[in-house]
């Protein structure tokens, strides 16, 4: 059993970066990756790590303003977000499961959630 606590959210202007964090614990010798949820819309997608690193993927939406690393000394993977829109405002989850079609297809393992919301 997995368990994955996501921190760093917070109210931010246009602009603006933040940065998460997820500490995960328990079986961690897999991808991990951030999806998100806003309001009346389904979570999506955002990035995804494979185990040793070296593999990332993004949704366009992100590509060129996030980052995804991870530290497994630490067992904590991070997204670096950097100018940041509106339209980034959701709930951002992190996820364990396996690489996929350029994305993560998760394994039913979630975070509880952070608040990333960016104001105009």
């Amino acid at each position: 059993q997995v368990q994955l606590v996501e921190s760093g959210g917070g109210l931010v202007q246009a602009g603006d970066s933040l940065r998460l964090s997820c500490a995960a614990s328990g079986y961690t010798f897999s991808s991990l990756g951030w999806f998100r949820q806003a309001p009346g819309k389904e979570r999506e997608f955002v990035a995804a790590v494979s185990w040793g690193g070296s593999t990332t993927y993004y949704a366009d939406s992100v590509k060129g303003r996030f980052t995804i690393s991870r530290d497994n000394a630490k067992n904590t993977v991070y997204l670096q977000m950097n100018s940041l829109k509106p339209e980034d405002s959701a709930v951002y989850y992190c996820a364990r499961g396996s690489l996929l079609n350029e994305a993560l297809r998760p394994d039913g393992s979630w975070g509880q959630g952070t608040q990333v919301t960016v104001s105009s």
